[in-house]
Formats: C-alpha cells, sequence, structure tokens
C-alpha cells in the first residue's frame, strides 16, 4: 500500500475529514451488518466479540478500549498516529454500537446471508474511504506496518497476530464460521479494487 497514503495531508481538509468521517461510519455499520447475519466475522472482531461477552460490554465499547490498548504498542514500534487513527479508535466503535441498537436480527437465512454480503462488501468500501482519506492508517493497521518496519515480513506479521487474535476470541465465544472464511478470503482483493478509487491524492503544485 503506498505510503503517501498514510501521511498526513493539508490540502482539501473538509474533503478529507468528510470521506474520513463517511469511511469510519460505513466500517462500523458493516461490522454491525456481519454480527446481525450471525455468520462469522472476521477475526478481530471474532475476538472484539469475545471479550465483549465476557466482560459483558458492547462490541462497540470493546473495539474502542482495545484500539487504544493497540495504540500503546505503537509507542516501541516509533509509529505516529495521524488524525484518522485517533478518529478510527473511537469512531468504529461508535458506528458499530449506534447501528446495533436498530438493527434487528433476522432469521430467514436468506436474509442473513444478504446481510453477510453486505457488510463485506461495505467494508472493503469503509477501509477504501477511510486509508484513502489519507489521514492516517488505523490502530490495528499500523501495527501491521510498524511491525514491517522492523524487519518483520507484512504477511507474516499480519497472520501471526490475526491468527492469535482469532484463536482467543474463539475462545471466549466470538462467533466464527462461514462469513470469517468469506470476509478472509475476499476483504483483500476487494480492498485492492476500492482503495486506488477512493483515494485522494495529494494535489501537485503547478510547474
Amino acid at each position: 500500500m503506498p505510503a503517501r497514503l498514510f501521511e498526513p495531508l493539508t490540502d482539501r481538509p473538509a474533503r478529507r475529514t468528510g470521506q474520513l468521517a463517511v469511511g469510519l461510519f460505513g466500517y462500523g455499520a458493516s461490522l454491525a451488518l456481519m454480527v446481525r447475519a450471525r455468520l462469522g466475522l472476521d477475526p478481530w472482531d471474532v475476538f472484539h466479540q469475545g471479550l465483549g461477552r465476557v466482560v459483558h460490554h458492547s462490541i462497540g465499547t470493546v473495539i474502542i478500549v482495545v484500539s487504544l490498548v493497540v495504540l500503546l504498542a505503537w509507542i516501541p514500534l516509533r509509529q505516529r498516529p495521524g488524525v484518522g487513527t485517533l478518529a478510527n479508535a473511537v469512531l468504529v466503535g461508535v458506528a458499530t454500537n449506534a447501528v446495533l441498537a436498530v438493527l434487528p436480527s433476522p432469521h430467514a437465512m436468506a436474509a442473513r446471508i444478504g446481510l453477510l454480503i453486505a457488510g463485506v462488501f461495505g467494508n472493503a468500501a469503509a477501509t477504501g474511504l477511510y486509508i484513502g482519506a489519507g489521514l492516517g492508517p488505523g490502530p490495528r493497521d499500523g501495527l501491521m506496518t510498524g511491525l514491517a518496519a522492523r524487519g518483520i515480513s507484512i504477511r507474516v506479521a499480519r497472520t501471526c497476530v490475526e491468527a492469535s487474535v482469532l484463536a482467543v476470541g474463539f475462545f471466549l465465544g466470538g462467533t466464527i464460521g462461514v462469513g470469517t472464511v468469506l470476509y478472509a478470503a475476499s476483504i483483500g482483493p476487494l480492498v485492492h479494487i476500492a482503495l486506488p478509487r477512493l483515494a485522494l491524492a495529494p494535489r501537485r503544485s503547478p510547474t
């Protein structure tokens, strides 16, 4: 992923801030769709859901707390958060809770599958929006890039971290299912398509 997308940019601040807000709300909303589908979550959210069940707090609240804890891991990795990083740590969890509060759980399998597919596609679009705003990566994204900067392959870092949180989340009672497999298989290609179309490149000075 191009490094410039993670650098703080000062051109078009209103456009970037608006895109960031829409992306983060969309990310939380897409997660809520997958939760209500009850067909499996992505690894981090299996962990968030499982931990929430143990501590008796909503998944959105757990997302916020875990995001802030993950940010502490940036300190030894010498990662610098952007405005988008801090917004991500709070707004995704708030949006997840807000949508879950008004979205019922369907019983029909067709409706659940529809929610799952909408959630996965919506998650990819939302990821493209908030990363493409160029105001900083999310806490978990920055953890991966920070480990990569220390010489660990980003593929190895992501696999190890996500496998660990998935295993712990499952042990704590998080939902694993066909949605987990669908997310793992499709989110990379979908973001690869969405990000170039949604990224706001820096304006070049006229020569």
